[in-house]
């Protein structure tokens, strides 16, 4: 599904977000402005376009970017030879619940719109943990299901109807934008997902609800 979409996925991700999704990676990313690591891994990175925002952002001596889409993969791996950086952001097909790395490797881990495709969610948040430095902070970026009237009804029409309706337009996979809502509405989010964080092993577990909570910023320390 996630190669079928790899082509059209930059361009339908910030034209349903109405550009806000560019902002949310940038609220994200600056949660590890004051921890200054020098080696990030960004699980099921997809693009790239999270770790190149982390690249402009942060400016690490290296980002790897690990996914299980090989499509999505090639389409980051264009980008990043067109913008010269693959002696700083290079990607590994890999699954987010076997990451191919050695334990306490990285200063930080990312994940932007991907633990809601973790099979299982508290195995892909554990190897997360494994993976991480000592006091390596793990930043999540991720849908979420706002409360309040009238943002929630919104909300679930434009997803429930709109969203579909858009990607089956410009995609070859029509299937991919509804299970876009079909997997948020299942996703734990708020205290049950830091609930997982903390279940894990992550302490001074933070959400943070973005845009009247249509988003969340979860965030970790080793």
């Amino acid at each position: 599904m996630f190669n079928n979409i790899s082509k059209t996925y930059d361009f339908l991700n910030h034209f349903m977000s109405l550009g806000i999704d560019i902002i949310w990676r940038k609220k994200a990313i600056n949660e590890l402005k004051k921890d200054q690591p020098k080696l990030i891994l960004d699980v099921a990175t997809g693009t790239g376009d999270f770790a190149f925002e982390a690249l402009k952002i942060l400016k690490p001596e290296k980002i790897i970017g690990v996914d299980i889409s090989r499509g999505m993969l090639d389409v980051a791996e264009e980008k990043i030879a067109k913008r010269n950086l693959s002696s700083q952001f290079e990607v590994k097909l890999g699954d987010s619940e076997k990451l191919p790395f050695s334990d306490n490797g990285f200063d930080a881990v990312t994940v932007a719109y991907g633990v809601r495709n973790f099979e299982n969610l508290e195995k892909g948040l554990a190897d997360i943990f494994r993976v991480l430095k000592p006091g390596g902070k793990a930043v999540v970026l991720e849908f979420s299901k706002p409360k309040a009237f009238p943002i929630k009804q919104l909300y679930n029409f434009y997803f429930n109807y709109i969203t579909p309706g858009i990607g089956k337009l410009f995609s070859k996979d029509s299937r991919a934008y509804s299970y876009l809502p079909e997997s948020v509405a299942a996703f734990p989010d708020g205290k049950s997902f830091t609930g997982l964080m903390d279940k894990v092993g992550f302490k001074y577990t933070k959400c943070r609800p973005l845009a009247f909570g249509i988003c969340s910023i979860y965030t970790g320390v080793k």
